[in-house]
């Protein structure tokens, strides 16, 4: 019974640790891409938006909403530098329900 207390501790414990972590690093080239305001995009080419999507669970434990803010931002940067070779991101509305649209701009 003691095991099997200790199994499901450590289980607990290993799902809340990957609950706070953040999966996706930024690259080298999202490394480039900033994440700016509108206003700071107005003389900036608009080259369109990407969509992305994130996982809010893991099993069985919700992740922290900080923590899904860091990846979509990081997921939009990577895919702004790779997909547009752009150098800029505007979030069009907060990240809800595990999506979040970025404009894209090359500025």
């Amino acid at each position: 019974m003691k095991s099997m207390h200790l199994r499901l501790s450590a289980i607990i414990t290993g799902a809340l640790v990957l609950g706070a972590c953040t999966f996706v690093p930024v690259t080298g080239e999202g490394e480039q891409v900033r994440v700016a305001t509108a206003v700071e995009v107005q003389r900036c080419e608009h080259l369109g938006a990407t969509i992305v999507t994130i996982r809010e669970r893991i099993g069985f434990v919700r992740r922290p909403p900080e923590k899904l803010a860091e990846e979509a931002e990081a997921t939009a940067r990577n895919s702004a530098a790779a997909d547009w070779n752009a150098n800029a991101i505007v979030p069009r509305a907060p990240l809800e329900g595990g999506r979040q649209v970025f404009d894209v701009y090359r500025c």
